[in-house]
């Protein structure tokens, strides 16, 4: 071959990324790109032990559950090793129709003295008023049979989980199942979850000037209170209808950090629970259920003993705070209106919170019309 075609030849290979050797053109290798990550966390090498605690009978029978009489607590569950409960699975067979409100559910986090859950129970999945509704959400749900399921994480390095039968009459079965995963340490930025009850029955409602406006919120009903860092996951909210009317005029208004003046402010309880124009009306409100919100029971709209319960999560965007929270929402437009509300408010802290107010008795507990003249 000429040398000027072999010239050729070899700065054409070389302009195509290939280069001759020994007379043999050779394609250079590219650099070796790392494998992208392309499988779901499940398709992954897990670090962890799954375990449960359960009720299940010791004997090897078939009696798999507790029976709890009046004024007794069970532990449910403990550890004292570092671990994530992932979830919560009860049901129950109880004489009092008021059970949901009567057991209350309590966790102890890494030894603290005081809890940082303390709800009863039907509030604590979403039961508000003491009634059972099938509802599914991401995080709490009740399913045909009256089956309680919550999906909140829970970290912790020891833990200690009871319920507690503060009725008359005895639970002749409580069934418990508790999924968790055993863990030799959490990661450094775990937080502990918190479950709080509070009730007003009824709200007070504002007279004279303090009914047109309500721009500090200073007589709101209040959902939670913590000190702290953490961040908001979200509220259950019962009401009980003492007036005919709409109560859902009330603005949500979240205080973070600083106690002088709300730093989220809403447009309207039903638009906080994401609905919309009182949930369809006094003859049109339809219950719902979704996986961030929801108002899965909802009878006698806008009446005298009407009933509603809600809830709101915030997983898509939980509210942080570093110093302080204080969650709350107006009873009606500038608090008007005396419903009375029952709630539960669940967040994530960076060290366990214990500093609730009482738990009411639980007589007071129990849903009730509370109109002038009762």
């Amino acid at each position: 071959m000429p040398d000027g075609r072999r010239g050729f030849l070899r700065r054409l290979l070389s302009g195509a990324g290939f280069a001759a050797a020994g007379g043999v053109a050779a394609q250079a290798q590219p650099a070796a790109a790392s494998a992208p990550d392309i499988l779901p966390a499940y398709a992954k090498a897990q670090h962890y032990r799954s375990l449960k605690q359960s009720s299940f009978d010791r004997t090897g029978g078939n009696h798999d559950s507790w029976v709890i009489a009046p004024g007794e607590s069970i532990e449910i569950f403990k550890a004292s090793e570092p671990g994530v409960i992932t979830h919560i699975w009860f049901t129950i067979s109880a004489q009092s129709a008021n059970h949901l409100k009567e057991l209350v559910l309590r966790a102890w986090w890494d030894g603290a003295a005081k809890p940082s859950i303390e709800v009863p129970i039907g509030d604590f999945f979403g039961l508000n008023l003491g009634s059972y509704q099938i509802y599914e959400s991401q995080y709490l749900a009740c399913s045909p049979g009256k089956s309680l399921n919550c999906y909140f994480v829970m970290p912790y390095k020891s833990a200690r989980l009871t319920v507690t039968n503060e009725g008359g009459a005895r639970v002749g079965a409580f069934y418990s199942n508790i999924d968790y995963q055993a863990v030799a340490a959490l990661p450094a930025d775990a937080l502990y979850f918190h479950a709080q009850y509070r009730q007003s029955a009824p709200c007070t409602p504002t007279t004279g000037d303090d009914r047109k406006t309500n721009p500090t919120g200073r007589l709101n009903y209040v959902y939670a209170e913590a000190k702290g860092r953490g961040h908001l996951m979200g509220v259950t909210l019962g009401v009980l209808q003492n007036a005919d009317g709409w109560w859902g005029e009330g603005d949500d208004m979240i205080f973070v950090d600083d106690e002088t003046k709300p730093v989220i402010v809403g447009t309207g309880s039903e638009d906080y629970f994401l609905g919309s124009w009182d949930f369809g009306g006094r003859d049109g409100a339809i219950p719902f259920a979704h996986r961030m919100y929801g108002a899965p029971l909802i009878q006698a709209a806008e009446r005298t003993g009407g009933r509603y319960c809600c809830y709101r999560w915030h997983g898509d965007n939980p509210v942080t705070f570093t110093r302080s929270l204080r969650h709350t929402m107006e009873h009606g437009h500038a608090n008007d209106r005396g419903d009375n509300f029952f709630s539960a408010c669940y967040w994530y802290q960076s060290e366990p919170y214990t500093d609730f107010p009482a738990l009411p008795a639980v007589e007071h507990r129990i849903p009730k019309v509370r109109t002038p003249n009762a």
